[in-house]
Protein backbone atom coordinates (compact mmCIF):
# COMPACT_ATOMS: atom_id res chain seq x y z
CA UNK A 1 0.00 0.00 0.00
CA UNK A 2 1.23 3.50 -0.84
CA UNK A 3 -0.22 6.86 0.15
CA UNK A 4 0.39 9.41 -2.59
CA UNK A 5 -0.10 13.18 -2.82
CA UNK A 6 -0.06 14.80 -6.25
CA UNK A 7 -0.87 18.49 -6.41
CA UNK A 8 -0.12 22.09 -7.21
CA UNK A 9 -0.36 25.15 -4.95
CA UNK A 10 0.43 28.85 -4.61
CA UNK A 11 4.06 27.78 -4.13
CA UNK A 12 4.33 26.13 -7.55
CA UNK A 13 1.59 27.48 -9.82
CA UNK A 14 0.17 30.91 -10.73
CA UNK A 15 -3.49 31.58 -10.05
CA UNK A 16 -4.33 31.16 -13.75
CA UNK A 17 -3.25 27.50 -13.49
CA UNK A 18 -4.76 26.88 -10.05
CA UNK A 19 -8.17 28.18 -11.06
CA UNK A 20 -8.17 26.14 -14.26
CA UNK A 21 -7.58 22.83 -12.49
CA UNK A 22 -9.81 23.56 -9.47
CA UNK A 23 -12.92 21.52 -8.72
CA UNK A 24 -15.98 22.78 -6.88
CA UNK A 25 -19.48 21.78 -5.84
CA UNK A 26 -21.09 18.87 -7.65
CA UNK A 27 -18.13 18.58 -10.02
CA UNK A 28 -15.82 17.93 -7.05
CA UNK A 29 -18.04 15.12 -5.73
CA UNK A 30 -18.30 13.55 -9.20
CA UNK A 31 -14.55 13.74 -9.85
CA UNK A 32 -13.52 12.22 -6.51
CA UNK A 33 -15.99 9.35 -7.01
CA UNK A 34 -14.59 8.80 -10.52
CA UNK A 35 -11.00 8.75 -9.27
CA UNK A 36 -11.75 6.22 -6.51
CA UNK A 37 -13.25 3.82 -9.05
CA UNK A 38 -10.29 3.85 -11.43
CA UNK A 39 -8.03 0.78 -11.69
CA UNK A 40 -5.14 0.88 -9.24
CA UNK A 41 -6.86 3.29 -6.82
CA UNK A 42 -8.12 2.01 -3.46
CA UNK A 43 -9.14 5.35 -1.87
CA UNK A 44 -9.12 9.00 -2.91
CA UNK A 45 -9.76 12.51 -1.64
CA UNK A 46 -9.40 15.83 -3.49
CA UNK A 47 -8.67 19.12 -1.70
CA UNK A 48 -9.45 22.06 -3.98
CA UNK A 49 -9.17 25.67 -2.76
CA UNK A 50 -8.12 28.99 -4.29
CA UNK A 51 -4.52 28.24 -3.26
CA UNK A 52 -4.17 24.50 -3.93
CA UNK A 53 -5.52 21.50 -5.84
CA UNK A 54 -4.30 18.24 -4.33
CA UNK A 55 -5.11 14.57 -4.89
CA UNK A 56 -4.71 12.28 -1.87
CA UNK A 57 -4.70 8.67 -3.07
CA UNK A 58 -4.11 5.24 -1.58
CA UNK A 59 -2.88 2.77 -4.19
CA UNK A 60 -0.81 -0.43 -4.41
CA UNK A 61 2.10 1.59 -5.87
CA UNK A 62 2.82 5.33 -6.35
CA UNK A 63 2.85 4.83 -10.11
CA UNK A 64 -0.68 3.39 -10.01
CA UNK A 65 -1.96 6.56 -8.34
CA UNK A 66 -0.26 8.96 -10.74
CA UNK A 67 -1.42 6.98 -13.77
CA UNK A 68 -5.03 7.10 -12.53
CA UNK A 69 -4.85 10.85 -11.86
CA UNK A 70 -3.30 11.47 -15.27
CA UNK A 71 -6.08 9.54 -17.03
CA UNK A 72 -8.72 11.33 -14.92
CA UNK A 73 -7.52 14.84 -15.79
CA UNK A 74 -7.01 13.97 -19.46
CA UNK A 75 -10.70 12.99 -19.58
CA UNK A 76 -11.89 16.28 -18.00
CA UNK A 77 -12.35 19.75 -19.52
CA UNK A 78 -9.54 20.96 -17.21
CA UNK A 79 -7.06 18.73 -19.07
CA UNK A 80 -4.78 17.78 -20.58
CA UNK A 81 -2.66 16.58 -17.67
CA UNK A 82 0.53 17.61 -19.50
CA UNK A 83 -0.34 21.28 -19.02
CA UNK A 84 -0.49 20.86 -15.23
CA UNK A 85 2.59 18.65 -14.98
CA UNK A 86 5.26 21.42 -14.85
CA UNK A 87 3.59 22.80 -11.70
CA UNK A 88 3.02 19.51 -9.86
CA UNK A 89 4.72 18.12 -6.75
CA UNK A 90 4.62 14.48 -5.72
CA UNK A 91 4.93 12.85 -2.31
CA UNK A 92 4.65 9.18 -1.36
CA UNK A 93 4.21 7.29 1.90
CA UNK A 94 5.86 9.07 4.86
CA UNK A 95 6.45 12.29 2.91
CA UNK A 96 2.82 12.23 1.74
CA UNK A 97 1.53 11.77 5.29
CA UNK A 98 3.76 14.58 6.51
CA UNK A 99 2.43 16.85 3.75
CA UNK A 100 -1.21 16.06 4.59
CA UNK A 101 -0.58 16.87 8.26
CA UNK A 102 1.23 20.12 7.39
CA UNK A 103 -1.58 21.24 5.07
CA UNK A 104 -4.29 20.59 7.69
CA UNK A 105 -2.20 22.41 10.31
CA UNK A 106 -1.80 25.45 8.00
CA UNK A 107 1.99 25.07 7.92
CA UNK A 108 1.87 24.99 4.11
CA UNK A 109 -0.58 27.88 3.71
CA UNK A 110 0.04 31.20 1.98
CA UNK A 111 -0.71 32.87 5.33
CA UNK A 112 1.04 30.74 7.95
CA UNK A 113 -1.36 29.68 10.69
CA UNK A 114 -4.59 30.68 8.94
CA UNK A 115 -7.54 28.61 10.21
CA UNK A 116 -9.59 28.23 7.01
CA UNK A 117 -7.59 25.35 5.50
CA UNK A 118 -8.61 22.88 8.21
CA UNK A 119 -12.27 23.47 7.39
CA UNK A 120 -11.49 23.06 3.69
CA UNK A 121 -9.74 19.72 4.27
CA UNK A 122 -12.68 18.56 6.39
CA UNK A 123 -15.08 19.55 3.60
CA UNK A 124 -13.02 17.53 1.10
CA UNK A 125 -13.01 14.56 3.49
CA UNK A 126 -16.80 14.70 3.92
CA UNK A 127 -17.28 14.84 0.14
CA UNK A 128 -15.04 11.79 -0.30
CA UNK A 129 -17.02 9.95 2.39
CA UNK A 130 -20.31 10.77 0.64
CA UNK A 131 -18.89 9.45 -2.61
CA UNK A 132 -17.69 6.22 -0.97
CA UNK A 133 -14.14 7.13 -1.99
CA UNK A 134 -12.55 6.55 1.43
CA UNK A 135 -13.22 3.76 3.88
CA UNK A 136 -9.85 2.45 5.09
CA UNK A 137 -6.33 3.69 5.87
CA UNK A 138 -6.78 7.01 4.02
CA UNK A 139 -9.84 7.66 6.20
CA UNK A 140 -7.68 7.09 9.29
CA UNK A 141 -4.99 9.38 7.91
CA UNK A 142 -7.33 12.28 7.24
CA UNK A 143 -9.02 12.05 10.64
CA UNK A 144 -5.53 11.90 12.18
CA UNK A 145 -4.68 15.13 10.32
CA UNK A 146 -7.59 16.85 12.07
CA UNK A 147 -6.21 15.72 15.43
CA UNK A 148 -2.74 16.99 14.49
CA UNK A 149 -4.17 20.36 13.44
CA UNK A 150 -5.96 20.68 16.79
CA UNK A 151 -2.74 19.87 18.64
CA UNK A 152 -0.85 22.52 16.67
CA UNK A 153 -3.59 25.06 17.34
CA UNK A 154 -3.81 24.25 21.06
CA UNK A 155 -0.14 23.72 21.87
CA UNK A 156 1.41 26.59 19.89
CA UNK A 157 0.58 30.24 19.32
CA UNK A 158 0.70 29.93 15.55
CA UNK A 159 -2.82 31.27 15.06
CA UNK A 160 -2.93 33.85 17.83
CA UNK A 161 -1.20 36.84 16.22
CA UNK A 162 -2.99 38.84 13.53
CA UNK A 163 -1.15 38.95 10.20
CA UNK A 164 -3.69 40.50 7.83
CA UNK A 165 -3.87 44.29 7.66
CA UNK A 166 -7.62 44.33 8.31
CA UNK A 167 -7.41 42.04 11.32
CA UNK A 168 -4.39 43.89 12.76
CA UNK A 169 -6.62 46.97 12.88
CA UNK A 170 -9.15 45.01 14.95
CA UNK A 171 -6.49 43.73 17.36
CA UNK A 172 -5.13 47.25 17.86
CA UNK A 173 -8.66 48.48 18.57
CA UNK A 174 -9.01 45.71 21.14
CA UNK A 175 -5.81 46.89 22.88
CA UNK A 176 -7.15 50.44 23.08
CA UNK A 177 -10.72 49.70 24.14
CA UNK A 178 -10.50 46.25 25.69
CA UNK A 179 -13.79 44.68 24.65
CA UNK A 180 -15.25 45.87 21.36
CA UNK A 181 -18.88 45.33 22.31
CA UNK A 182 -20.96 48.45 21.84
CA UNK A 183 -18.40 50.44 19.83
CA UNK A 184 -19.43 52.57 16.85
CA UNK A 185 -17.41 52.27 13.63
CA UNK A 186 -17.20 54.88 10.88
CA UNK A 187 -15.97 53.91 7.41
CA UNK A 188 -14.79 56.86 5.34
CA UNK A 189 -14.66 55.61 1.76
CA UNK A 190 -15.78 52.23 0.48
CA UNK A 191 -12.55 50.34 -0.23
CA UNK A 192 -12.14 46.57 0.04
CA UNK A 193 -9.62 46.72 2.89
CA UNK A 194 -11.75 49.06 4.99
CA UNK A 195 -14.73 46.81 4.33
CA UNK A 196 -12.74 43.80 5.56
CA UNK A 197 -11.68 45.63 8.74
CA UNK A 198 -15.25 46.72 9.39
CA UNK A 199 -16.44 43.14 8.90
CA UNK A 200 -13.97 41.92 11.54
CA UNK A 201 -15.00 44.69 13.94
CA UNK A 202 -18.68 43.97 13.39
CA UNK A 203 -18.23 40.25 14.09
CA UNK A 204 -16.17 41.11 17.19
CA UNK A 205 -19.12 42.99 18.68
CA UNK A 206 -19.10 46.53 17.28
CA UNK A 207 -22.58 47.93 17.76
CA UNK A 208 -23.09 50.23 14.82
CA UNK A 209 -21.40 50.91 11.48
CA UNK A 210 -21.62 54.26 9.69
CA UNK A 211 -20.45 54.59 6.08
CA UNK A 212 -19.52 57.96 4.60
CA UNK A 213 -18.70 58.35 0.92
CA UNK A 214 -18.69 61.19 -1.55
CA UNK A 215 -21.17 59.11 -3.58
CA UNK A 216 -24.12 58.42 -1.28
CA UNK A 217 -25.28 55.44 -3.32
CA UNK A 218 -21.99 53.63 -2.68
CA UNK A 219 -22.29 54.45 1.01
CA UNK A 220 -25.78 52.96 1.06
CA UNK A 221 -24.63 49.80 -0.71
CA UNK A 222 -21.84 49.10 1.78
CA UNK A 223 -23.93 50.07 4.81
CA UNK A 224 -26.46 47.40 3.84
CA UNK A 225 -23.80 44.70 4.41
CA UNK A 226 -23.59 45.64 8.10
CA UNK A 227 -27.15 46.76 8.67
CA UNK A 228 -25.43 50.12 9.10
CA UNK A 229 -26.16 53.77 8.39
CA UNK A 230 -25.09 55.65 5.23
CA UNK A 231 -23.76 59.15 5.90
CA UNK A 232 -23.91 62.03 3.42
CA UNK A 233 -20.47 63.55 2.89
CA UNK A 234 -21.44 66.92 4.34
CA UNK A 235 -22.35 65.18 7.63
CA UNK A 236 -18.91 63.57 8.02
CA UNK A 237 -17.53 65.78 10.81
CA UNK A 238 -20.73 65.53 12.81
CA UNK A 239 -20.66 61.72 12.56
CA UNK A 240 -17.02 61.65 13.68
CA UNK A 241 -18.12 62.69 17.14
CA UNK A 242 -20.18 59.46 17.42
CA UNK A 243 -17.45 57.12 16.21
CA UNK A 244 -15.07 55.15 18.43
CA UNK A 245 -13.18 53.58 15.51
CA UNK A 246 -12.63 55.38 12.19
CA UNK A 247 -11.33 53.56 9.11
CA UNK A 248 -10.38 55.92 6.28
CA UNK A 249 -9.71 54.82 2.71
CA UNK A 250 -10.80 57.44 0.19
CA UNK A 251 -7.87 58.09 -2.13
CA UNK A 252 -8.42 61.84 -1.72
CA UNK A 253 -5.46 64.07 -2.75
CA UNK A 254 -5.17 65.70 0.70
CA UNK A 255 -6.12 65.19 4.36
CA UNK A 256 -9.83 64.83 4.94
CA UNK A 257 -9.27 65.05 8.71
CA UNK A 258 -6.91 67.76 9.92
CA UNK A 259 -5.46 68.32 13.37
CA UNK A 260 -7.66 71.37 13.89
CA UNK A 261 -10.85 69.44 13.06
CA UNK A 262 -9.71 66.58 15.28
CA UNK A 263 -9.43 68.95 18.27
CA UNK A 264 -13.10 69.82 17.88
CA UNK A 265 -14.06 66.14 17.55
CA UNK A 266 -12.28 65.04 20.73
CA UNK A 267 -13.72 68.00 22.65
CA UNK A 268 -17.24 67.07 21.53
CA UNK A 269 -16.56 63.48 22.66
CA UNK A 270 -15.48 64.75 26.11
CA UNK A 271 -12.07 63.14 25.52
CA UNK A 272 -13.48 59.66 25.04
CA UNK A 273 -10.74 57.78 23.07
CA UNK A 274 -11.02 57.48 19.31
CA UNK A 275 -8.99 55.06 17.17
CA UNK A 276 -8.24 56.18 13.60
CA UNK A 277 -7.01 53.70 10.98
CA UNK A 278 -5.68 55.36 7.84
CA UNK A 279 -5.22 52.77 5.09
CA UNK A 280 -5.33 55.29 2.25
CA UNK A 281 -2.38 56.19 0.03
CA UNK A 282 -2.00 59.16 -0.04
CA UNK A 283 -3.06 59.42 3.59
CA UNK A 284 -6.48 60.70 4.57
CA UNK A 285 -5.65 61.60 8.19
CA UNK A 286 -3.07 64.13 9.35
CA UNK A 287 -0.45 62.10 11.29
CA UNK A 288 0.04 65.03 13.69
CA UNK A 289 -3.36 64.13 15.18
CA UNK A 290 -1.43 61.45 17.07
CA UNK A 291 -0.06 64.28 19.26
CA UNK A 292 -3.53 64.91 20.68
CA UNK A 293 -4.58 63.17 23.86
CA UNK A 294 -7.07 60.32 23.43
CA UNK A 295 -6.57 60.12 19.66
CA UNK A 296 -4.67 57.14 18.23
CA UNK A 297 -3.70 57.18 14.53
CA UNK A 298 -2.22 54.22 12.62
CA UNK A 299 -1.43 54.34 8.91
CA UNK A 300 -0.84 51.47 6.46
CA UNK A 301 2.88 51.28 7.27
CA UNK A 302 2.17 51.02 11.00
CA UNK A 303 -0.29 48.19 10.40
CA UNK A 304 2.12 46.43 8.04
CA UNK A 305 4.91 46.56 10.63
CA UNK A 306 2.64 45.00 13.25
CA UNK A 307 1.54 42.35 10.75
CA UNK A 308 5.17 41.51 9.86
CA UNK A 309 6.16 41.30 13.54
CA UNK A 310 3.24 38.97 14.20
CA UNK A 311 4.11 36.86 11.17
CA UNK A 312 7.65 36.46 12.51
CA UNK A 313 6.19 35.26 15.82
CA UNK A 314 4.08 32.75 13.88
CA UNK A 315 7.22 31.51 12.12
CA UNK A 316 8.84 30.93 15.51
CA UNK A 317 5.77 29.05 16.71
CA UNK A 318 5.85 27.02 13.50
CA UNK A 319 9.10 25.37 14.62
CA UNK A 320 7.24 23.79 17.53
CA UNK A 321 4.35 22.93 15.24
CA UNK A 322 6.71 21.10 12.85
CA UNK A 323 7.94 19.00 15.80
CA UNK A 324 4.35 18.04 16.62
CA UNK A 325 3.78 17.04 12.99
CA UNK A 326 6.90 14.84 12.96
CA UNK A 327 5.84 13.14 16.18
CA UNK A 328 2.39 12.42 14.79
CA UNK A 329 3.76 11.21 11.45
CA UNK A 330 5.90 8.61 13.26
CA UNK A 331 2.89 7.47 15.30
CA UNK A 332 0.70 7.06 12.23
CA UNK A 333 3.41 5.29 10.22
CA UNK A 334 3.90 2.77 13.03
CA UNK A 335 0.14 2.24 13.30
CA UNK A 336 -0.27 1.77 9.54
CA UNK A 337 2.56 -0.73 9.36
CA UNK A 338 1.08 -2.66 12.28
CA UNK A 339 -2.36 -2.63 10.64
CA UNK A 340 -0.91 -4.02 7.42
CA UNK A 341 1.63 -6.50 8.85
CA UNK A 342 -0.50 -8.60 11.23
CA UNK A 343 -3.36 -9.32 8.76
CA UNK A 344 -0.85 -10.08 6.01
CA UNK A 345 0.97 -12.63 8.18
CA UNK A 346 -2.34 -14.35 8.94
CA UNK A 347 -3.33 -14.30 5.25
CA UNK A 348 0.05 -15.72 4.24
CA UNK A 349 -0.18 -18.57 6.75
CA UNK A 350 -3.72 -19.40 5.59
CA UNK A 351 -2.66 -19.25 1.94
CA UNK A 352 0.26 -21.62 2.44
CA UNK A 353 -1.83 -23.99 4.55
CA UNK A 354 -4.45 -24.01 1.79
CA UNK A 355 -1.76 -24.90 -0.76
CA UNK A 356 -0.40 -27.67 1.49
CA UNK A 357 -3.76 -29.30 2.21
CA UNK A 358 -4.83 -28.87 -1.42
CA UNK A 359 -1.79 -30.71 -2.68
CA UNK A 360 -2.29 -33.54 -0.17
CA UNK A 361 -5.91 -33.90 -1.29
CA UNK A 362 -4.87 -33.84 -4.95
CA UNK A 363 -2.56 -36.79 -4.32
CA UNK A 364 -4.83 -38.54 -1.83
CA UNK A 365 -5.39 -41.52 -4.14
CA UNK A 366 -1.65 -42.21 -4.29
CA UNK A 367 -1.42 -41.98 -0.49
CA UNK A 368 -4.29 -44.38 0.23
CA UNK A 369 -2.02 -47.16 1.33
CA UNK A 370 -0.21 -45.19 4.00
CA UNK A 371 -0.39 -46.28 7.59
CA UNK A 372 -1.59 -43.75 10.22
CA UNK A 373 2.03 -43.23 11.26
CA UNK A 374 3.06 -42.52 7.66
CA UNK A 375 0.15 -40.06 7.21
CA UNK A 376 1.31 -38.23 10.34
CA UNK A 377 4.81 -38.14 8.88
CA UNK A 378 3.50 -36.61 5.62
CA UNK A 379 1.55 -34.03 7.64
CA UNK A 380 4.62 -33.12 9.67
CA UNK A 381 6.88 -33.02 6.60
CA UNK A 382 4.59 -30.77 4.52
CA UNK A 383 3.89 -28.45 7.47
CA UNK A 384 7.62 -28.13 8.09
CA UNK A 385 8.18 -27.27 4.43
CA UNK A 386 5.45 -24.63 4.48
CA UNK A 387 6.79 -23.12 7.71
CA UNK A 388 10.25 -22.85 6.14
CA UNK A 389 8.75 -21.09 3.11
CA UNK A 390 6.74 -18.71 5.32
CA UNK A 391 9.47 -17.91 7.84
CA UNK A 392 11.67 -15.53 5.80
CA UNK A 393 8.90 -13.16 4.59
CA UNK A 394 7.17 -13.22 8.00
CA UNK A 395 10.39 -12.52 9.88
CA UNK A 396 11.28 -9.75 7.42
CA UNK A 397 7.82 -8.13 7.76
CA UNK A 398 8.20 -8.11 11.53
CA UNK A 399 11.68 -6.59 11.28
CA UNK A 400 10.41 -3.87 8.94
CA UNK A 401 7.45 -2.96 11.17
CA UNK A 402 9.26 0.21 12.25
CA UNK A 403 11.05 0.86 8.95
CA UNK A 404 9.88 3.39 6.31
CA UNK A 405 9.88 0.63 3.64
CA UNK A 406 7.75 -1.71 5.76
CA UNK A 407 4.48 -1.03 3.94
CA UNK A 408 6.06 -1.56 0.52
CA UNK A 409 7.47 -4.93 1.54
CA UNK A 410 4.04 -5.97 2.85
CA UNK A 411 2.55 -5.12 -0.55
CA UNK A 412 5.30 -7.07 -2.31
CA UNK A 413 4.49 -10.15 -0.19
CA UNK A 414 0.79 -9.78 -1.04
CA UNK A 415 1.53 -9.66 -4.75
CA UNK A 416 4.00 -12.56 -4.61
CA UNK A 417 1.55 -14.89 -2.84
CA UNK A 418 -1.68 -13.60 -4.39
CA UNK A 419 -3.08 -12.28 -1.12
CA UNK A 420 -6.01 -9.88 -0.72
CA UNK A 421 -5.04 -6.17 -0.76
CA UNK A 422 -6.60 -3.76 1.75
Amino acid sequence: MSVVVLGLSHKTAPVSVRERFAFGGEEHDRVVADLAQRPGVDEACIVSTCNRVEFFVRAPEPGDAESAIRQLIDALPQGPFAEAEPYLYRYADKEAIRHIFRVASSLDSMVLGEPQILGQVKTAYQAAKRAGAIQGPLDHLLTASFRVARRVRNETGIGQMAVSISYVAVELARKIFGELDGLNVLLIGAGKMSEAAARHLHSAGAQKVFVANRTLERAKKMAEQFQGTPVPWHCLHETLTQADVVIASTGAPGFILTKETARGVIAARRHKPIFLVDIAVPRDIDPEINDLDDMFVYDIDDLQQVAEANLEKRRQEAEQAESIVEEEVDKVMHRLRALQTAPTIVQLQKRLESIRTGEIERHRAKLSGLTPEQEQAVEALTKAMMNKVAHPPIAHMKRLASHPDGLRFVEAVKRAFGLTRS
